[in-house]
C-alpha cells in the first residue's frame, strides 16, 4: 500500500497512490488509517489530478545519528574529536538518538525546506524514514530530509538542537509505502542531488546495506521509556555527507529518491 495524502477541496484527505491514479479516503487522514487499516478499503474509484502532499503530519519526529560510519567520521572530523566520539556511538549499542520536532516543522514534497539566517552552511541529510503503528510497529516507509544547520552544530556540539530544530527543517514525502511492501529495507539505493540554475551542483548516493543499525533497535531504543505515539516518525540517518562548497542557497533545488518509494524535491528559502 502507498498511503499519503491530497488535498480535496482545500481539505487534507488520507489517499492511495496507485498505478491506476489516486483512490481519496475521504474523510479521514493518514493517521486515521495507520490507525486503522480497514479504513483503506472505503478508498474511492481512482481519480485524476490528486497530488500527494505530505503523507503524514506527525506528531513527533525523531533522529538518529552516526547510523552510517561516512556521518560518524565527517562528524568527528568537523569536531575535532581526537577520541572519536561518534565513531564511539557508531560501535556502541546505544544509538544517538534526538528529537527533531512535530508536525509544525515538516513539509511535504513540492514545499519549500528552510535555511536559518544564522547559518552559512547548511545541508540536506537525506534519510530513510520509519513510520511508527499501534504499538510501536513499523507501519511503513517514507523519505525524510534532515536538514540541518552543520556550522551551528559545528560551532558546539551542545547547539545540535539550534542546528536540527526550527521552521521548515524535516520535508518528508512523497508517500508511505508499507512494511509488507518494502521486502528488505537494507537494500535500497538512495540518491541525494542538489540543482542550482538548472545545473547540478551535488549528486550522492548510498545503500542502506551500510546501515550499521537494526531499524528495530532504533525504535526500540526511542521507545524505553518513551511512549511515542502512533505516526511518529523516525529517521534512520544519513549515508550522504554534502560537502560545505554544496551549501544549501535559496533557489535550490534538493531531491531524494529511492525507487521503491519515489521523490521527494523540495525547493529552498531563507527564513525570517
Amino acid at each position: 500500500m502507498r498511503l499519503g495524502q491530497t488535498r480535496v477541496n482545500g481539505a487534507v484527505t488520507a489517499a492511495l497512490f496507485e498505478i491506476g491514479g489516486t483512490r481519496i479516503i475521504a474523510g479521514h487522514s493518514a493517521l486515521d488509517v495507520i490507525l486503522d487499516p480497514s479504513l483503506a478499503a472505503r478508498a474511492s474509484l481512482p481519480v485524476a489530478g490528486a497530488e500527494p502532499i505530505i503523507p503524514i503530519h506527525p506528531p513527533e519526529v525523531w533522529g538518529c545519528g552516526c547510523t552510517y560510519e561516512t556521518s560518524a567520521s565527517f562528524r568527528d572530523a568537523e569536531h575535532g574529536t581526537r577520541e572519536g566520539m561518534y565513531a564511539h556511538v557508531y560501535r556502541e549499542a546505544r544509538p544517538e538518538v534526538f528529537f527533531k520536532g512535530t508536525a509544525r516543522h515538516c513539509v511535504g514534497s513540492g514545499d519549500a525546506i528552510g535555511i536559518r539566517p544564522d547559518s552559512r552552511f547548511t545541508a540536506p541529510e537525506p534519510e530513510l524514514a520509519i513510520v511508527l503503528g499501534p504499538g510501536h510497529s513499523i507501519f511503513g516507509f517514507t523519505l525524510a530530509n534532515d536538514v540541518s544547520a552543520w556550522d551551528i552544530e559545528r560551532e558546539n556540539a551542545l547547539y545540535l538542537t539550534q542546528s536540527k530544530v526550527y521552521d521548515r527543517c524535516c520535508a518528508l514525502g512523497p508517500v508511505i509505502v508499507t512494511a509488507a511492501d518494502i521486502p528488505d529495507p537494507y537494500r535500497l539505493q538512495m540518491t541525494c542531488t542538489v540543482t542550482r540554475s538548472g545545473k547540478v551542483l551535488y549528486h550522492g548516493e548510498v545503500n542502506t546495506a551500510k546501515l550499521n543499525r537494526r531499524l528495530e533497535t532504533l525504535v526500540e531504543y526511542l521507545t524505553r521509556a518513551n511512549n511515542a505515539p502512533t505516526g511518529t516518525v523516525v529517521m534512520t540517518g544519513t549515508g550522504i555527507i554534502v560537502p560545505q562548497e554544496a551549501a544549501l542557497a535559496p533557489g535550490d533545488i534538493v531531491t531524494i529518491g529511492v525507487a521503491e518509494i519515489g521523490e521527494l524535491t523540495n525547493t529552498v528559502v531563507i527564513l525570517s
